[in-house]
């Protein structure tokens, strides 16, 4: 009697899986999409294959970070799996374009396609401050730019205060660690005032994270306003383009944010010089000016002075015709009555009243004997 096993289909399902598990818990391939398709938007059928096999996978709309199209070479990592009614399959766990052809157009598509949700509207950047009082970085702290960005910032305006937020940037886990920065900044009781997200050059598949679709969206999505600089100046990603600001490179971004110590100490000393020298010229002439009107006022006061002077002298005059006094030395007198009223008309006078008229040099004593009214 045989003592070989038996299985059952189940069994035999469970125990290859096992076996798999085991040997090869997670295998990475590369080769040609085929027969690509999405079901009720979630999940995702296809092939990949060379000229001699192919090999049926599986996966869910949520794990694509690229427009993908038939006929492009990609790169996947994947569990095998025997299905108990579908036979066997990888399972996809992560999948990208590979070859610089392929990485390009696949970013074309997703360019396109972002582009008409309006992620890259221009009227939607926002200004940033500057230069920023506090700065939200997100690179790998072992990289090329972050000593370029640290470099240039602290030599331009030190002071500044930075959070650092350790990613990769390339890579497997750079897509999934940058958004996850990107939310920590955004959800933070205290978030920068400005965040950069950076790295230097590279290959097409050293950029590759940056022209993803979950980076882009949570570029495009940041409450925080954002700079992003990746790569040389010639390369443009995706991320790039849905930032409120782009640099060329990370020293670029440092130039961007913050003006040069030695520039604005320069700018400062030349405010200085012009505001000395405006202030020394208004001052003099606000001098001059006063002098002019110390002058005016003089003339003004002398005119015047001189015009009531000539006033007063005019009443003195007239003061000294119509005092009594020239009256009498014109040849008027003044006749007063024995109780020393002034005679002002004959009402206040009778026959044999006994008056005194005064003139110029003298008092006379008189009789009224008669009184003649005269007929006006």
């Amino acid at each position: 009697m045989s003592n070989e096993v038996v299985y059952s289909p189940v069994d035999f399902v469970a125990v290859f899986n096992q076996t798999l598990e085991y040997a090869y818990p997670t295998v990475l391939l590369q080769g040609e999409l085929a027969d690509y398709r999405v079901s009720k938007g979630k999940w995702l059928y296809f092939k990949i294959k060379d000229e001699h096999a192919s090999v049926h996978c599986f996966g869910t709309v949520m794990q694509l970070r690229h427009e993908l199209r038939e006929g492009m070479m990609v790169q996947l990592r994947a569990h095998p799996r025997l299905h108990p009614l579908y036979n066997f399959s990888l399972q996809v766990q992560f999948i990208q374009p590979v070859g610089e052809g392929d990485i390009k157009k696949a970013a074309d598509l997703l360019r396109e396609k972002l582009k008409k949700e309006g992620l890259f509207d221009p009227s939607k950047k926002r200004s940033l401050p500057y230069p920023p009082r506090s700065i939200g970085l997100i690179t790998s702290n072992e990289s090329a730019a972050y000593r370029d960005f640290i470099k240039v910032l602290q030599g331009r305006w030190p002071g500044v205060e930075l959070h650092l937020y350790n990613v990769q940037v390339q890579g497997e886990l750079a897509v999934e660690q940058v958004v996850q920065a990107l939310d920590y900044f955004n959800q933070t009781d205290s978030p920068p005032e400005v965040l950069v997200l950076t790295r230097g050059g590279g290959s097409a598949e050293d950029l590759e994270a940056f022209n993803t679709e979950p980076i882009t969206r949570a570029v495009a999505t940041s409450k925080v306003p954002i700079v992003v600089a990746v790569g040389h100046e010639v390369d443009v990603c995706l991320a790039e383009l849905a930032a409120d600001l782009r640099a060329s490179t990370p020293s670029n971004a440092a130039e961007l944010l913050a003006p040069s110590k030695q520039d604005a100490l320069v700018q400062l000393a030349n405010l200085a010089d012009r505001a000395d020298t405006y202030l020394a010229r208004t001052l003099q002439q606000q001098q001059d000016r006063l002098k002019d009107q110390a002058a005016s006022l003089e003339r003004s006061l002398a005119v015047s002075l001189k015009t009531e002077q000539q006033r007063l002298a005019s009443y003195r005059q007239l003061l000294i015709l119509l005092h009594p006094r020239s009256a009498l030395d014109r040849g008027y007198a003044i006749v007063w009555t024995a109780d020393g009223s002034v005679v002002r008309g004959s009402s206040n006078i009778s026959i044999n009243d006994i008056v005194s008229i005064e003139v110029a040099d003298a008092h006379i004593d008189a009789l009224i004997q008669s009184i003649r009214k005269d007929n006006k």
